[in-house]
């Protein structure tokens, strides 16, 4: 009796997963860039060269978000309690002047204030945007 030889199938479900986190990160990115067009159009406190700028500031600012944001969040985290959260915006703020400082020119933030409106503006905007646009990529 002839043993069956076996078929494997090859599977694509990966490579689709993994399509559709690269679209949705691409497309995260560029409603970041347009949430900061947007803030830099309303705000005087937020100055960007050009929507280019907007894009590289948008990844720049996501990858900070992934890397030092918990770090600084961890560090704010006493702070943070006894304000009973006021104070998360900082952390944002903190952001945004990192950001400020990487891109020179191009990328221009004011006063404390002014920064601690636009991070909340931001943080608003682009929630309300990534539950709109970006989830149903």
């Amino acid at each position: 009796m002839a043993k069956k030889a076996k078929i494997y199938k090859i599977d694509n479900t990966n490579t689709k997963e993994s399509n559709k986190v690269m679209m949705q990160f691409i497309v995260g990115i560029l409603v970041y860039a347009f949430v900061l067009e947007v803030t830099a159009s309303l705000f005087r406190g937020l100055y960007i060269a050009n929507f280019f700028y907007a894009i590289i500031a948008a990844l720049l600012l996501t990858i900070l978000d992934y890397y030092l944001k918990p770090l600084i969040q961890f560090l704010t985290l006493p702070l943070n309690i006894i304000t009973l959260g006021i104070t998360y915006p900082i952390v944002n703020v903190i952001l945004l002047w990192i950001c400020d400082l990487m891109m020179g020119k191009s990328f221009e933030l004011g006063g404390l204030l002014s920064a601690f409106i636009i991070a909340i503006f931001i943080s608003i905007l682009r929630i309300f945007l990534d539950n709109v646009i970006t989830r149903n990529v």
